[in-house]
């Protein structure tokens, strides 16, 4: 019988490849199309582990369109896409905001029109909680206005909602992840995260230090109006994440017409960077050196979800722990260590 494929851009990358493994194991074909510019091929790796195969994997990069139209004309019928390919790092774009303007708009607008050329009408979009900018009320609902985006990071992301839906009208079905923060690994330890160079996500850099690969952590400001000074986030485990994407194709598939929606993937529960750490020093028994620093240009203060919807209409819910989350990135984090001996 063949499988239904997916086109999963960015599916070298971190919630790409865990996303790819549960569409996978859900009886679907992933496509991924990567162009390893923030990634390596180790995920690659793993996934073939996991699925006792080699994935399908294409090098290529989602702004070209003539590489798009040879990924769906070569290796279809594609059914429906999900699009992880974006560059992500709030700093980064605070400092070269013309890169992350044209890397992730072109390449959805590009991945839209060439969609429409195979008449596949199905997509995920991976999304973020940044467009909520400093949210006015937490936990935050789907329905929260967009405020100014605190980074041209999340601009982008703003940005590409608003082309979802004035396009969704032209024949699309198409849903909108708002990802809080994906922390954890897949519990074997053969997928994790993988920075490229110094990590620009909490988690990795935490890990790092606590293995001796950095000095030190920095935590970004104990000054803001939370309960201990840190910035409140809502760490949800990458697997729980990964789910959330089938579920999300299994409900867009069953919902007739052309539409957009949006949802928030998270826990509903709000966590302070240095409750992080605490964490993470009692599951390891790490004594984790870190100090604190500066408020980092582009944080927002207080962010967590109101997954209401997500439950009630996708059926979704996030079930793992941040304990787990953390301990599963702890271990992915030992193995690297042993792999680069």
């Amino acid at each position: 019988m063949t499988r239904d494929r997916i086109l999963v851009t960015g599916g070298a990358g971190y919630i790409g490849a865990h996303t790819s493994l549960s569409l996978s194991e859900q009886g679907f074909e992933p496509v991924i199309l990567d162009n390893l510019s923030r990634s390596d091929t180790t995920l690659l790796k793993g996934l073939e582990k996991l699925m006792h195969r080699p994935p399908l994997f294409i090098k290529g990069d989602c702004t070209d369109r003539d590489v798009l139209r040879s990924v769906f004309r070569d290796h279809g019928p594609i059914t429906g896409v999900m699009h992880f390919a974006a560059l992500k790092s709030v700093g980064e774009s605070v400092a070269m905001p013309l890169i992350y303007y044209h890397n992730n708009l072109q390449s959805l607008t590009s991945l839209l029109d060439v969609m429409k050329e195979y008449g596949v009408r199905d997509l995920i979009f991976s999304s973020s909680c940044t467009v909520y900018g400093q949210p006015e009320v937490v936990p935050v609902p789907e329905s929260a206005p967009f405020r100014k985006a605190e980074s041209p990071y999340g601009a982008t992301k703003q940005m590409c909602e608003r082309i979802l839906e004035d396009t969704f009208t032209t024949g699309f079905r198409i849903i909108s992840l708002r990802y809080f923060n994906p922390i954890g690994a897949h519990p074997s330890s053969v997928l994790g995260e993988v920075p490229i160079g110094v990590p620009n996500n909490l988690v990795p850099y935490l890990t790092q230090t606590a293995i001796g690969k950095r000095k030190e952590l920095v935590v970004f400001g104990n000054d803001y109006n939370t309960p201990d000074g840190s910035c409140v986030r809502d760490y949800i485990h990458v697997m729980d994440l990964a789910e959330a994407h089938v579920s999300a194709m299994g409900y867009l598939r069953k919902t007739g017409g052309n539409f957009f929606e949006a949802f928030n993937l998270g826990t509903g529960i709000g966590v302070s960077v240095l409750e992080l750490v605490n964490h993470f020093m009692s599951v390891s028994g790490v004594a984790l050196n870190y100090r604190v620093g500066p408020r980092r240009p582009g944080d927002v203060e207080k962010t967590f979800a109101d997954p209401t919807k997500a439950n009630k209409v996708m059926g979704w819910r996030a079930s793992r722990s941040i304990d787990q989350a953390l301990t599963d990135a702890w271990n992915w984090e030992k193995v690297l260590a042993t792999a680069a001996l």
